[in-house]
């Protein structure tokens, strides 16, 4: 192997498995998504271009870390497919996914803050916590985890101010 790969060297769905660890099925199903590419040979076989690579090592990745594939698309839609992408637009989506992942971040700590309250207390239940929702009030303003929804909504007007 050479000291610079040419990153539009085709490597077949075998490399690509054995290079990142990912099953060929899987690979076969990010394409599907539209996470990653390939062109076809003449026998209909797939070859992806080596910048993929560095594609399925952030799924994998984010998906160790517990985030949807939808949120990892919606990372990449700015990231061309069919050429190497530049650094720039690296880093525009790594931008974009860095306010995602701290957004996450947040909701992630609120709960574990709400959690550790609700634990504190003992009564283990939400609906007749009496510090947390005295007379179940927030069942009047609707369904689902209504303090934790709201506190998102709130964080994210205040951000798009």
């Amino acid at each position: 192997m050479s000291e610079n790969p040419d990153p539009d060297e085709l490597l077949t769905i075998g490399e690509m498995s054995s290079r990142t660890g990912v099953a060929a099925s899987a690979l076969r199903f990010y394409e599907e998504l539209g996470l990653i590419a390939s062109v076809r040979t003449s026998g209909n076989q797939r070859r992806y271009a080596r910048h993929m690579l560095r594609r399925v090592s952030l799924v994998t990745v984010a998906k160790r870390l517990g985030i949807p594939l939808s949120d990892v698309q919606h990372a990449f839609a700015s990231v061309p497919l069919d050429r190497m992408p530049s650094h720039a637009e690296w880093q525009h989506a790594s931008r974009d996914w860095k306010k995602q992942l701290e957004e996450r971040r947040r909701g992630l700590e609120r709960l574990e803050s709400e959690l550790t309250g609700c634990i504190g207390c003992g009564c283990l239940s939400m609906k007749a916590c009496a510090l947390l929702n005295p007379d179940d009030a927030l069942a009047a303003t609707g369904t689902g985890p209504r303090r934790l929804e709201h506190d998102e909504n709130r964080h994210a007007a205040s951000s798009e101010q």
